[in-house]
């Protein structure tokens, strides 16, 4: 038994060739022909808003540039992923949350510096040593007198009551 894929139907591009018997020399999908139409348009309001003028090497410009991107555009498009979700994935890309890179306050100043006279000094070798032996006898103090405290709650006799002998 043999069983056929729908891959097919995808490898068939839906292209307009021309009029019969008068054919383009190039294919082109439908939708690179929608494309191309609006980024032509796009292209030459943006040639007009530069300032440069409409005449024929302008448009002639405006032609091969409207080509390059109409490709670049359609070479991103296909039927897994069509212009819709394209498009919709540029928005989203476009206006989706960043993180704030600039920091927040104003300029720095100097003004809450402190400022002392002497420079700082390496601490003696042993401080440390010394810092870390009275944290330790500190500890074991305390550490006895809680020991202490609960002897002594233990020891505690209540008026009345016998303790277990």
């Amino acid at each position: 038994m043999r069983v056929r894929t729908d891959d097919e139907v995808y490898r068939v591009d839906a292209v307009w060739l021309g009029p019969p018997k008068a054919t383009f020399p190039w294919r082109a999908r439908y939708v690179a022909w929608g494309v191309g139409i609006a980024v032509f348009l796009l292209v030459l309001t943006v040639e007009r808003q530069v300032g440069i003028g409409f005449g024929f090497f302008s448009t002639a410009w405006a032609l091969i540039g409207t080509v390059l991107i109409t490709r670049f555009i359609t070479s991103r498009i296909n039927h897994e992923r069509p212009l819709s979700a394209a498009m919709t994935m540029l928005s989203r890309e476009l206006t989706a949350p960043r993180e704030q890179t600039s920091g927040a306050g104003g300029a720095a100043s100097a003004a809450r510096l402190r400022v002392s006279r002497e420079r700082p000094r390496k601490r003696p070798k042993g401080v440390k040593r010394a810092e870390r032996e009275q944290r330790r006898r500190a500890q074991e103090h305390d550490r006895r007198q809680q020991q202490h405290r609960r002897q002594q709650r233990r020891k505690k006799e209540v008026r009345g009551v016998r303790t277990p002998a």
